[in-house]
């Protein structure tokens, strides 16, 4: 059996529903189809933000939002001089849902639940007749003559236009190379430290902000470092990761972390400080109380790995225990030894080189009537709803350049 559509997007997940919305808002008499592989549909939606799902980032200015992302910052400054944040907010409240704006910029739906945003696209999809069918596996694309043919676990398909919003799916990738499309290889993106330290064992739950650098490379990140079980993680963390996405897959996640307690102190400032704190302080015990704005606990232990013991007053410290202090606030080497995921938003630096795609349209310059929207292309963001404002971006152009 033959199923015949204007349009398929392939991919049930924010980039794809937000497609075909835009689509049949802007069309009302185009047959359109959402495939989703699996049983449910915007799962991802779902967990994203702890289940609040971070919709966008008050960030209004495209040439500003353009530098969170790692891979695509050239080219989506056009695209989002059409659509950008101010645009999402616009288009939700249209449909419905409210956002609100954290202190650290991150935007959620008033309600802090993902069901909300789930329910507006669920009902909008309905409203305007698009069938959304899952356990759809495409097995086959095939392009005819004005036309495309997807086959399915299910079923044949026949459709003028396909939208790819497949997200990082190997074998979606492998389908289009087949086809003539080129895929920059993925590797993990926005992921945590793994680091056994006795500085940092008993430490978990500690947070401070730090300037780090992965030793030997130009790498470099500054932002709140949060200290886990496992390692280290924190905005800082996950910012480094995703602009040394490549690069530290190539060191196989095996390096060593330099951090700076201090942020914008040099090892000579910051010796000259302890020092007026040794003559100031001198009956004071020095592990008691941190000097400086980070927790007393990281203080504790970064004074004790520079041989200063729990009842040592800053008067009985040595020179060479100060310079040692100095060094480990400023210049804290830590081995890193393997990543761990961030919570369950995986993300991947990766997908069809975006040299192949025409940015005023989201078409591919490969394959006419074929689009594209969201992480299947080699674009990628930190976090704090970056990643969706991309995928939002993109449908909204999808849909903008559709004709019939």
């Amino acid at each position: 059996m033959n199923a015949n559509y204007d349009v398929i997007i392939i991919g049930g997940g924010a980039a794809g529903f937000f497609t075909a919305i835009n689509i049949a808002e802007n069309n009302p008499k185009v047959k359109i189809a959402i495939l989703e592989r699996g049983k449910e549909v915007l799962s991802k939606v779902r967990i994203s933000g702890g289940g609040r799902c971070n919709v966008t980032h008050a960030c209004f200015i495209p040439n500003e939002l353009v530098k969170f992302y790692p891979r695509g910052e050239k080219e989506l400054k056009g695209p989002f001089h059409q659509f950008c944040s101010g645009d999402t907010i616009e288009w939700f409240e249209k449909h419905g849902v409210e956002l609100k704006i954290e202190e650290d910029g991150r935007m959620f739906p008033v309600s802090d639940s993902s069901q909300t945003i789930i329910d507006c696209f669920q009902l909008a999809t309905k409203k305007l007749g698009i069938d959304v069918l899952t356990g759809q596996s495409v097995q086959s694309l095939f392009q005819g003559e004005g036309y495309w043919k997807i086959e399915t676990t299910q079923e044949h398909y026949k459709t003028s236009k396909i939208v790819m919003a497949t997200g990082s799916n190997p074998k979606m990738w492998e389908m289009l190379q087949a086809l003539g499309h080129s895929v920059i290889a993925p590797v993990p993106s926005l992921f945590t430290f793994n680091i056994k330290d006795p500085r940092i064992k008993d430490l978990m739950g500690v947070s401070a902000m730090a300037t780090i650098k992965v030793k030997n490379t130009r790498l470099n990140a500054s932002g709140p470092l949060l200290i886990t079980h496992w390692g280290m993680s924190g905005p800082g963390i996950l910012r480094l990761s995703a602009w040394g996405a490549r690069e530290l897959f190539a060191k196989n996640y095996q390096f060593v972390l330099q951090v700076n307690w201090l942020n914008d102190k040099d090892f000579e400032e910051t010796a000259e400080l302890l020092r007026e704190l040794k003559t100031e302080h001198a009956k004071k015990i020095v592990v008691k109380k941190s000097p400086f704005d980070f927790p007393n606990r990281l203080w504790e232990s970064l004074a004790t790995a520079s041989g200063i013991s729990v009842e040592t007053k800053w008067a009985d410290v040595s020179r060479k225990q100060l310079n040692d202090l100095a060094e480990q606030l400023v210049n804290g080497q830590f081995q890193v030894n393997g990543k761990s995921t961030f919570k369950e938003e995986f993300v991947t630096a990766g997908g069809i080189d975006l040299k192949e795609i025409n940015f005023k349209t989201m078409e591919s310059k490969i394959l006419p009537d074929l689009y594209f929207a969201g992480e299947i292309l080699n674009i990628d963001a930190i976090t704090g709803g970056f990643n969706f404002q991309n995928a939002w971006t993109g449908g909204f152009i999808v849909a903008k350049n559709f004709s019939n």
